[in-house]
């Protein structure tokens, strides 16, 4: 695998809700967890990886960040955000706790064989998409893994 350029830099994506408290029940749901240091005031750290993270905003929040007007995510793409999950089975999980939260699905499962994917739309539309990639893939890119999997297969 490629090693990062800044391994030690954090990653930090603001996404604005009409509702916290309800954005934050939905995603605790999900599993994620909030640092409490940094949530309060119109804000939440939603804890994504070790160094990734997500600052869900109210609306007034997220408007005195940014020099631009807010578009609406139920009409308009903003961002498609996906994360990783351990297996199928967790994406499987993780997508069918955001339906029953009240979260909308996007798209069916897709299946590539290396990366299996599932889609959908949280409570304020934004669009999120979990999955899983094999570990061979992600290591050696996704044309060493279907190599490997023709080489398997053919023997």
């Amino acid at each position: 695998m490629t090693e990062p350029t800044h391994a030690d830099r954090m990653f930090f994506v603001t996404i604005p809700v009409a509702d916290l408290e309800r954005s934050m029940a939905f995603f605790q749901g999900l599993g994620f967890s909030f640092n409490p240091m940094f949530t309060g005031d119109g804000s939440a750290c939603m804890m994504i990886g070790e160094q990734a993270f997500a600052m869900l905003g109210t609306h007034e929040k997220f408007a005195e960040h940014s020099h631009r007007p807010m578009a609406d995510p139920k009409t308009h793409a903003l961002a498609l955000y996906c994360f990783s999950a351990a297996s199928r089975e967790e994406v499987d999980s993780i997508s069918a706790a955001a339906l029953a939260a009240g979260g909308v699905e996007a798209d069916g499962a897709e299946d590539l064989g290396f990366m299996y994917t599932r889609s959908f739309f949280d409570l304020d539309g934004h669009g999120w998409q979990v999955m899983w990639m094999d570990p061979a893939a992600a290591e050696g890119g996704p044309e060493e893994f279907a190599g490997q999997a023709q080489d398997a297969t053919a023997t």
